[in-house]
């Protein structure tokens, strides 16, 4: 084995053990047997409907972040659709978001773009979501007569960093040329200077592709739209295992989720298992579409 490949091999090896050790400290305590006892108690139909919602969440959120893409390229939906759903697989297991990388390689790699431009709209993309699922969580708190204290102390710092994200996609743009300034006045060496130059350039412009007001309200418009969708899975996909889920409590579920670490347990576990059913059928849509997403991702290089 070559030494790239036997670094790219333990990488690899290092980053499945980090996201098999976290996802058992997060799912420990779930009887699993009684979760499976559900599942197979499920309505098809209503899962089938549930399962085509998820698929349709998943490709909005290709188009949106297309959005961004094409304010520098001319990607395509179908690439940007299987970037996506292989980034979110990578992120549904591997540790620290890695997935992001993930859909930024694949998309850089096919479209020419740069790799730094990309994850800057991925990224950017992201904060639009802390954003949206802090207001989510906001609007709910004020309908509810007993708000859950542990939203209202999950919310408090992803606020403050939605809103810092939020200033920063605002200004950030404006400040290029003080930190290009700032970079050729620094006792850099001189092999490193320019790529510096040359990532936040391409970095800065990736934030202000939300600074066009048509590609600012196509974005938030399908924001709007996904997270409706996905609320409406969820109280679908509640019903398929007999649990009745409100528009109003499923929003809180993804914002608490969004938001949380963890899934809070209810007394007695009341609504868990049937819930982490729902989850875990998300998992399988988006494991699926990609896994798939990756395979073609491999063959298109295997080619190239």
């Amino acid at each position: 084995m070559m030494p790239t490949q036997r670094g790219r091999a333990l990488s690899f090896a290092a980053a499945a053990l980090l996201a098999a050790v976290l996802l058992y400290y997060s799912l420990r305590g779930i009887e699993w047997r009684q979760v499976a006892r559900i599942a197979s108690g499920a309505s098809p139909s209503l899962l089938a409907l549930a399962v085509g919602i998820a698929t349709a969440t998943l490709f909005l959120r290709a188009c949106r972040w297309r959005i961004l893409l094409n304010a520098e390229g001319r990607i395509t939906v179908g690439t940007a659709f299987w970037a996506t759903a292989a980034g979110y697989f990578g992120n549904n297991f591997l540790p620290a978001r890695a997935g992001e990388l993930v859909r930024t390689f694949m998309i850089a790699s096919s479209s020419g773009l740069e790799k730094t431009y990309v994850l800057a709209t991925a990224l950017s993309e992201r904060v639009a979501d802390v954003v949206a699922l802090v207001s989510i969580g906001a609007a709910v708190l004020l309908t509810l007569q007993s708000p859950p204290g542990w939203l209202a102390v999950a919310a408090k710092p992803f606020a403050v960093a939605g809103l810092v994200g939020a200033l920063a996609i605002a200004i950030l743009p404006a400040l290029g040329s003080t930190a290009r300034t700032l970079i050729e006045r620094a006792p850099l060496p001189a092999a490193v200077r320019p790529r510096l130059l040359s990532a936040i350039e391409h970095g800065l412009r990736g934030v202000a592709a939300f600074h066009d007001l048509g590609r600012l309200t196509g974005f938030v418009a399908l924001t709007a739209l996904i997270w409706f969708l996905d609320a409406a899975g969820t109280v679908i996909g509640g019903a398929a295992l007999g649990l009745r889920i409100s528009m109003p409590v499923a929003f809180l579920l993804l914002a608490g989720l969004g938001l949380g670490s963890a899934m809070p347990s209810t007394p007695g576990y009341v609504g868990i298992y049937q819930f982490v059913a729902v989850t875990a059928l998300m998992y399988l849509v988006i494991g699926f579409w990609g896994s798939l997403g990756l395979w073609r991702y491999r063959r298109a290089r295997r080619s190239a």
